[in-house]
């Protein structure tokens, strides 16, 4: 996971997310956190989670689709999904970023 070189050690060294893209898990109770990167022209196809996800870009940027309409998040951005809501996203360039996944209440 080479990418991870815009995390610090501390981070590099948590336990690595088994998903489909690279991360690093900080466990939280009833929420996981994770440090993920990114590389450009990375593309996700629509999909849903059982948990309310929020995250903030710390590099580059992400291409979010939800219901039809795509919405930049840069540097510093925060973006917000409910739970079931169907979303895609696109990295056109190398992107990093912490994501939270709550658990459904």
């Amino acid at each position: 996971m080479s990418q991870f070189k815009d995390f610090p050690e501390l981070i590099t060294t948590l336990p690595p997310f088994a998903g489909p893209f690279d991360a690093y898990q900080l466990s939280a109770s009833n929420c996981k956190v994770l440090f993920a990167s990114y590389p450009a022209g990375t593309s996700i196809d629509p999909h849903t989670h059982p948990t309310e996800n929020c995250g903030v870009i710390t590099k580059g940027e992400l291409f979010l689709s939800v219901d039809g309409v795509e919405t930049r998040f840069g540097a510093g951005d925060w973006y917000h999904l409910l739970p079931g809501q169907e979303h895609s996203a696109r990295f056109d360039v190398e992107t990093a970023e912490i994501e939270f996944w709550f658990d459904a209440k």
